[in-house]
């Protein structure tokens, strides 16, 4: 295990490095309209480091002769497969939710907080604690080393399938809240709160979406993170990803306060009551609690 850990801090440093800058940009100006944008660009340089920083240590640090930058082909294609998943991932999401948050001139979630320097630095800090623990199955697959890595088998392709549905899900689940929304702006209807499509299955199907597709992350991860380079714990580790995401959507940040706000915006509303009832909160066979 004391291999791994050194084998992660320069993903680990490119994170907080990363986010450590915005912050220095972004907290004096009182600015959070670009947050999950630069929370992207955490993920994606990270997941670069994680590849690349053993080739650019020895190439432009210790000075090695005949030191290259290898091709995306010297790399194993599990290590490609999930790098490019979290790539899409992470640019998609970051995408959706900058536009939105240009769109609305902020975010309103930092009305308060942007206004207290340290607090507003620690939740820039935050982005980059988000990112190594979320993408822990990736950053450790990639310092696995490629001849450690078994062949794809059909463990590989359940946790491509999961991973790919999963994905779609919650992007079908986004689209459909935004053209929702969309709609109610242009006067098309006057719902005061979605319940059609995903929506009408789940109170949440975009946060459902995106808990799969990191648990189908770890399950193509974890044919490299059982290899004799780092067996055992090493899997147990990378479990931590899908489980503090569902933990923090499903109990922290995510669901209780949208309930929350439905709750104080709508509580009145008889549809509401209804649509609580009749739909369940999370998962779309589970409670409606």
């Amino acid at each position: 295990m004391p291999g791994v850990f050194s084998r992660l801090i320069p993903t680990i440093a490119t994170a907080f490095g990363v986010e450590a800058f915005f912050a220095a940009i972004f907290v004096p100006q009182q600015n959070e309209t670009y947050y999950d944008l630069c929370g992207s660009i955490g993920w994606a340089s990270s997941a670069l480091a994680s590849l690349y920083y053993p080739a650019l240590k020895a190439k432009y640090w210790d000075a090695v002769p005949n030191a290259v930058i290898p091709a995306l082909s010297s790399f194993a294609p599990r290590q490609l497969l999930l790098s490019a998943a979290l790539g899409i991932w992470t640019a998609r999401l970051g995408y959706f939710l900058a536009e939105r948050a240009i769109r609305h001139g902020g975010d309103s979630r930092f009305d308060k907080i942007k206004k207290k320097p340290t607090t507003f630095t620690i939740y820039w800090l935050m982005q980059s604690v988000w990112i190594t623990t979320v993408g822990l199955p990736v950053f450790l697959v990639n310092v696995v080393p490629k001849v450690a890595h078994p062949p794809l088998g059909p463990r590989d392709y359940i946790g491509l399938g999961l991973l790919a549905s999963s994905f779609l899900f919650e992007v079908v689940a986004d689209r459909q809240k935004t053209e929702w929304r969309r709609a109610k702006n242009n006067k098309q209807h006057d719902e005061q709160f979605i319940t059609s499509g995903l929506w009408s299955v789940s109170r949440h199907p975009n946060y459902l979406g995106e808990i799969g597709t990191w648990a189908g992350i770890y399950t193509l991860a974890s044919s490299s993170l059982q290899t004799v380079v780092y067996p055992g714990g090493t899997l147990a580790l990378a479990a931590i990803s899908p489980l503090f995401l569902y933990g923090l959507l499903r109990y922290g940040s995510g669901v209780p306060p949208l309930e929350r706000n439905g709750d104080k915006k709508y509580g009145s509303n008889p549809k509401w009551q209804e649509y609580k009832k009749n739909v369940p909160i999370f998962w779309p066979w589970g409670s409606t609690k």
